[in-house]
């Protein structure tokens, strides 16, 4: 089948990789020339596990090729899918713009019949509008193709995006009323349905809410456990005991409980906004989604809170891990990135090391830190080491050898990734989250 994506973020490049890797014939279109030139050469402007290998492989084939151009896409396109970006305005609405775009411009290309299928998160309703969009260029062109809006929500986790597309929990599609869509939707993902993962069909309105209601349950759970996380230091408790005790309950699960200075990233911040918006928007209260955003906020600054008042002024400090997870470059929303400038402005001298996002940082961070080339190197004579990001690299530290190479003893573990005994045992001071 022929498929063009639109958009090569996060999620329209690794759909397009994987695509191809299933033995469609993929375009993915992208208006930044930069990037599409990148691309046709076999490199990957996002780190992402496995993604690289993915793009050459399928260029090689001639299964994979991308363009600036969506003229050149369409024509023999089954499907075209819009992966464009949806970022929160100033009221946390999302920002649908460039899907508005995108489906305008897909109607005023359109050469024959083809389904237009939203994989960009979008508020509910969002498909209605498209497909009325759609459906009044046709009619002005004075054109008879039919151009269904389905909506095909992604759920990908940034640095395992690529084993998410091909191993799935589950696939969701929304269609409303066309039986054609469906039976191209059922083709297009026979291969991951041969071996057992299950496609939902569902209404438009349905699948829309879906990918919302996802990460903002998601998102709640780690905010409950950060939540719970003060409790404990109050109280003498310990979040990990708690932690392991929810867990072992089959209803409840162990993933999503792990207390930290809280969630970033492109989805979790964004998606949870958007619920507040559309809650002003329907007058549907949500109280737990709001509460949701106002504890991750209260968990960073309390973390941040912490720091501040333990350093001495002018200290040195070393922060590991900038991006918002593991096994990503991704920088959006993370807690680095907030607390960096409060320790600046506080007169703290700020050195940084992160394993793959130290390039990418540069571009925001500029000259107001220290860029480290390795965690140790960034350690050295550091009164104070600031764990953000929980890499495995820093979890195999050699605690003692740390404490040697710095001069004072502060460490901040933002991830719990640490025994608080075996730090101290190092003589380190051991600052963590819901832990004694």
């Amino acid at each position: 089948m022929k498929i063009a994506i639109v958009g090569t973020g996060y999620v329209g490049l690794v759909s397009s990789a994987c695509f191809a890797e299933l033995g469609h014939e993929v375009i993915g279109v992208d208006i930044d020339e930069a990037k599409v030139r990148m691309l046709k050469s076999g490199k990957s402007p996002i780190y992402e596990p496995e993604l690289e290998e993915l793009i050459q492989r399928n260029l090689a084939s001639g299964r994979l090729s991308f363009t600036t151009e969506l003229s050149e896409a369409i024509p023999g396109a089954q499907v075209v899918f819009s992966a464009v970006a949806t970022p929160p305005n100033a009221d946390y609405s999302a920002d649908l713009r460039a899907v508005f775009t995108v489906a305008e411009s897909v109607a005023e290309h359109a050469v024959s019949d083809l389904i237009f299928v939203n994989k960009s998160t979008v508020p509910v309703g969002t498909g209605r509008k498209c497909e009325d969009s759609i459906n009044a260029i046709l009619k002005r062109r004075e054109v008879p193709y039919q151009i269904p809006v389905i909506s095909n929500p992604e759920f990908l986790r940034e640095g395992c995006a690529v084993h998410d597309t091909m191993q799935p929990d589950r696939i969701v599609v929304g269609i409303n009323g066309s039986e054609h869509a469906k039976e191209v939707m059922e083709e297009l993902y026979q291969p991951l349905t041969r071996v057992g993962k299950p496609l939902l069909v569902m209404s438009r309105e349905s699948s829309e809410i879906v990918k919302y209601a996802s990460n903002a349950f998601l998102a709640c759970k780690i905010s409950f456990i950060n939540m719970i996380s003060e409790l404990c230091e109050t109280t003498g408790g310990s979040v990990r005991e708690v932690a392991a005790g929810m867990g072992l309950d089959d209803r409840i699960g162990p993933r999503f409980l792990h207390a930290g200075v809280g969630y970033g990233g492109s989805c979790f911040p964004k998606d949870v906004k958007a619920l507040i918006a559309l809650s002003k928007e329907t007058g549907v209260p949500l109280p737990l989604v709001k509460a949701t955003h106002d504890m991750n906020n209260r968990q960073r600054q309390r973390f941040f809170k912490k720091i501040l008042g333990a350093l001495q002024p002018g200290a040195s400090v070393t922060i590991w891990g900038l991006s918002f997870k593991p096994k990503t470059d991704d920088l959006r929303e993370a807690p680095s990135l907030d607390l960096i400038p409060m320790l600046t402005r506080a007169g703290h001298k700020v050195t940084v090391f992160d394993p793959v996002a130290l390039e990418k940082s540069k571009a925001i961070l500029k000259k107001r830190v220290t860029y480290a080339s390795s965690h140790m190197e960034a350690a050295k004579d550091a009164d104070a080491i600031v764990v953000m990001t929980e890499w495995d690299l820093f979890r195999g530290v050699d605690l003692k050898k740390l404490k040697e190479a710095m001069r004072g003893k502060n460490l901040f573990d933002g991830r719990n990734i640490y025994e608080p005994s075996e730090a101290r045992e190092a003589g380190l001071t051991y600052w963590g989250i819901g832990v004694k």
